[in-house]
């Protein structure tokens, strides 16, 4: 049992190096995030309100450049391992096209669209005079934030490739950069701090857009500084070129990513719409809660990504079965394990972080169940999404589309519809309900990573 699922000295060395710069950038960034969430949450309750439903509808947009760029990563990761640089070439310059042309649909559909959308989430119980300034401080934060949406999609295209080529440090770096830059900027232009005007909720998003093209600008200018160290860069821009054999092989193997990111992040925002029908206070605990959640999740989220690559790299480098079996089943036991150490610690803080907001009681009690909720399902979280970037890893995405995004919108979504609908019941049980689908993923996701099938190496 403890070889089993227990790795030696080698193993977790490796394990160390590609996740912890990857935990270390996706650690500091939650916990900026965490510090500006709480900074609009000392201008008050709608500002913050706000900026949660817009930052719900933007991580739609997110994950759909997540999504686009991880269906070239599969292939990046495997050329990679097979040391095939023109392979990680082209699939860099996939990337850079898809990226754009995703940031510029999301600019014209936000644009067009956003009081509508931002208004499907003050449709509960409370002050009609509230819900229409929460909508005004939504736009006002939402028109500055569509200014980041290309540094950040490009930022994207190269961060991605330089991890799946083993290079974390550098994306971690820039990432950290940009989320300091981003916590000095908004301390001085929400509150007006050394002489700059007081601007709200524009001022923190335009801390973010700056910090956003910061980050670009360092992660761009490393790679193409140091050619010798990324040789997929040299030539990368001379044509946009792409082999019709990959393109089609990323196409099935790649768009159903895509698809996937946009469904299941377009799935959670209308299940987050549905909890909004239960209240307006409903809006902000729910973003009190998810800061929180997503600052505590940030090992066993950055464990799967770590799974993925180390998956990937294994397969492109030609690793027996037994091989990359037993070490899928050892960073699937380390992905657990995390998840309990910080489900735990998000129990234990449930009662006491919601204090740091400047909101009502009912707002942070609420808040504070939806923690405890949220603590509970954490390890079996952390599972679900060590298997999803296992099956990932080898090409199995149209398993991952049925086992991801097809889940949500069969089951979850009806279910939060029609709870939020057609009973009474209350935010709390309601979102533990829905929450508690993922016990089903559980077992879904342990019958196919046994089955085997995502064992295979495209690169051949």
């Amino acid at each position: 049992m403890f070889q089993r699922y227990i790795g030696d000295r080698a193993f977790y060395h490796r394990v160390l190096t590609v996740a912890v710069p990857i935990i270390v950038q996706n650690g500091i960034t939650n916990f900026v995030n965490l510090l500006d969430n709480i900074m609009v949450g000392q201008v008050g309750t709608v500002p913050m309100s706000g900026v949660s439903i817009v930052n719900g509808l933007l991580f739609v947009f997110n994950l759909c450049v997540f999504g686009a760029s991880s269906g070239a990563g599969i292939f990046t990761a495997q050329f990679f391992g097979s040391r095939d640089d023109e392979g990680v070439r082209h699939t860099f310059r996939f990337k850079f096209l898809i990226c754009i042309a995703i940031s510029l649909i999301g600019a014209a559909i936000f644009l067009l669209g956003g009081s509508f959308l931002i208004g499907l989430y003050l449709t509960g119980e409370g002050d009609a005079a509230t819900a229409a300034a929460v909508l005004e401080q939504g736009l006002k934060y939402l028109r500055v934030m569509v200014w980041g949406f290309l540094p950040f999609a490009l930022t994207n295209a190269y961060a991605s490739t330089l991890k799946e080529c083993g290079n974390t440090v550098v994306p971690m770096t820039a990432g950290i950069t940009a989320t300091l830059v981003n916590l000095v900027l908004n301390y001085v232009l929400i509150f007006g701090h050394f002489g700059a005007p007081a601007m709200g909720v524009e001022g923190a998003a335009l801390a973010t857009v700056i910090s956003r093209f910061a980050e670009l600008i360092i992660v761009a200018g490393w790679t193409h500084a140091h050619r010798e160290k990324n040789p997929f860069i040299v030539g990368a821009y001379r044509s946009f070129y792409l082999p019709g054999k990959l393109l089609r092989s990323i196409a099935i193997k790649g768009m159903p990513l895509l698809l996937n990111e946009a469904l299941w992040s377009s799935g959670m925002a209308i299940m987050n719409q549905c909890y909004s029908t239960c209240g307006l206070d409903v809006v902000p605990a729910m973003n009190i809660n998810s800061t929180i959640f997503q600052l505590t999740s940030v090992v066993f989220l950055s464990m799967g990504n770590a799974v993925g690559i180390i998956m990937g790299q294994m397969l492109g480098a030609g690793n027996t079965e037994a091989e990359v079996r037993d070490a899928n089943r050892k960073l699937l036991a380390v992905s657990v394990a995390s998840g309990v150490v910080f489900g735990t610690l998000l129990a234990s803080i449930s009662g006491l972080f919601p204090l740091l907001y400047n909101t009502t009681a009912e707002v942070r009690q609420l808040a504070s169940q939806l923690i405890c909720v949220n603590a509970m399902l954490m390890p079996f979280i952390s599972y679900t999404n060590a298997t999803y970037f296992t099956l990932r890893s080898g090409g199995q995405t149209m398993v991952t589309f049925l086992f991801d995004s097809c889940f949500v919108w069969t089951v979850c979504v009806p279910l939060a519809f029609c709870l939020s609908r057609f009973t009474d019941l209350p935010i709390v049980p309601l979102f533990a309900i829905c929450q508690g689908t993922d016990l089903i993923k559980c077992m879904i996701g342990s019958f196919m990573i046994k089955k085997g099938k995502w064992i295979q190496n495209l690169t051949v």
